[in-house]
Parts: structure tokens; C-alpha cells; sequence
């Protein structure tokens, strides 16, 4: 028990200590990863246990595997597409999104760069969100290139049923005519997830502009990631090494948890609302 007092009471000093530099900060700079959509039920396929059938997502969630068998590739997106309708978005999404809407009535910014594709930030109110790996719930033309929201369940009606997990279900062969096609007139083009498979790099003006929101931040969060995929894992190392303060809230200790001022362990639902809740100096 007494370990348990004593990370308590470390708790409780960084807490205190956090919140003093939370309340000077003008422009917070939040990266979430994976963690935050677990604690929501989010399947992560990461780690143990992180198949879909018999596949991990990076043997589906690439270029190649999309051009050798897009019905396959199709199945687990809208598998994941209908699984995320029935996640909502948990205490940390929450305390993030209030965050944000308050500050700014203060003329203070928060900015959320996300590496998840499952929209819960949005969903729970965040408005300054850079996706980085992209959406479940956007498709790119294959032909056209245009990339558009879509909601649809089922995406298309050949998919209605299909993407059962269990690795005894049967691949459900889709000809390509029968998958999501685009509607832009006189197009047809095949549509695919827009997400950045394995392999490919990331949109270079979305990361120009989380590069502009990095160099400007005076607080950063890092929030349910491991601090290993990379371009993501160099964010808030960078930001600690021009002496801004960084902290980590996470499940465990990951590679970079040494660079940062702080460390809150646990779960973020748990850790986050409280260092992001209303500050007694705060007006508003």
C-alpha cells in the first residue's frame, strides 16, 4: 500500500504542478493515438489478439493488398465502419472537446492531432482536428482522386452482412463492378478507404500545418500513444527539445516517456479530466 501512497502522492505534485502550466498556456497542442479509442472499445488490431479473421491489419491495410483482392480489404473497413456506430466517445474525448470550446472563449487554442481514423474526437465536439492517418468514414476515387465523407451503412449493398470477424467466415469475393463506386458524374471510379496504408506517406499539407501548430505550442499532451509510429512519434520529442512542457498520459511507459516534464499513468479517461477541467484562475 504504501507504493500505491507514494505514486498518489507523485500524482498529485505533477498534477498540481501540470495545471500551473496549463493555466499559462495560450496555444495547447494535443496528440492522441490508439489509447484514447481503446477506452471506447475501438478494436485497435495492434499487439495480442489484434486479427481480423486471420489477418493483422498490416497485412490488409496496403497499397498491395488493396490492388490484389480490394473485396477482401473492403470487408475489414466496413467491418470497422460498423463496429464504430455503436462506440461512443469516452471521458477523454470529452474533456478535450469542453477544453477546446472553452478556451477559445477565452482567445486561447487547442489544436487535437490524432492518428486515429475513427472520428470520436469529432464526435464528441472537437472542431481544430488534424487527422493525420486519415477516416474511416472518407473514401478517396481511385480514378478522380476526390475525397468525400460517407456515412453510409452499409457502404454499399454488396457489403450489407459481410466483414464477420471470425476467422472460419468466408471471404465474401465481391466483384469490383459491386464495390464502393464513385458517384461523381461520369466517373465510376473504384473507391477505397482514406486512410494512409502501410507504406505510404502522409499528406504533406496536413503535415505542414501540424508542423506550424508544433512550432507555436506552448503546452503539449500526448494522449493514449505509444510514441512509436512514426512521423507522429517525433511531435512531441521535438517540442520537449525547444524546452516546451510535454505531457504524457498513457497506459504504460513508452520510448520517449524520459524527454517529457510529466507522466500521468493509467487510463486516460481517469488521468485527463481532471488536468484539462477549469482552472480557478480561468474567467470563464
Amino acid at each position: 500500500s504504501c507504493t500505491v501512497c507514494v505514486t498518489l502522492v507523485m500524482f498529485q505534485r505533477n498534477l498540481t504542478e501540470f495545471r500551473e502550466d496549463f493555466a499559462k498556456a495560450k496555444h495547447i497542442a494535443i496528440i492522441t493515438g490508439a489509447g484514447v479509442s481503446a477506452e471506447s472499445g475501438v478494436p485497435t488490431f495492434r499487439g495480442q489478439g489484434g486479427y481480423w479473421r486471420k489477418w493483422q491489419a498490416q497485412d490488409l491495410a496496403t497499397p498491395e493488398a488493396f490492388s490484389r483482392d480490394p473485396s477482401l480489404v473492403w470487408e475489414f473497413y466496413h467491418y470497422r465502419r460498423e463496429v464504430m456506430r455503436s462506440k461512443m466517445p469516452n471521458p477523454a474525448h470529452l474533456a478535450i472537446a469542453e477544453c477546446e470550446s472553452r478556451l477559445s472563449k477565452q482567445g486561447r487554442s487547442v489544436v487535437i492531432i490524432t492518428q486515429n481514423i475513427d472520428e470520436l474526437h469529432h464526435r464528441a465536439g472537437s472542431k481544430h482536428v488534424y487527422e493525420i492517418h486519415g477516416s474511416l468514414f472518407k473514401t478517396r476515387c481511385m480514378s478522380c482522386g476526390e475525397v468525400k465523407a460517407n456515412h453510409k451503412s452499409p457502404i454499399c449493398p454488396a457489403l450489407e452482412g459481410k466483414g464477420e470477424p471470425d476467422p472460419s467466415a468466408k471471404d465474401a469475393r465481391i466483384p469490383v463492378q459491386h464495390l464502393p463506386r464513385c458517384d461523381r458524374s461520369g466517373c465510376n471510379g473504384l473507391l477505397r478507404p482514406h486512410v494512409v496504408w502501410f507504406g505510404e506517406t502522409l499528406d504533406s499539407d496536413i503535415l505542414t500545418a501540424v508542423e506550424q501548430e508544433l512550432e507555436k505550442c506552448d503546452l503539449c499532451l500526448v494522449v493514449g500513444t505509444s510514441s512509436v509510429v512514426y512521423p507522429a512519434a517525433m511531435f512531441a520529442p521535438q517540442v520537449a527539445g525547444r524546452g516546451v512542457p510535454v505531457a504524457e498520459f498513457n497506459m504504460e511507459c513508452t520510448p520517449a516517456t524520459m524527454r517529457f516534464k510529466y507522466h500521468f499513468e493509467g487510463p486516460c479517461g481517469v488521468t485527463l479530466p481532471p488536468a484539462l477541467e477549469r482552472h480557478e484562475s480561468e474567467a470563464i
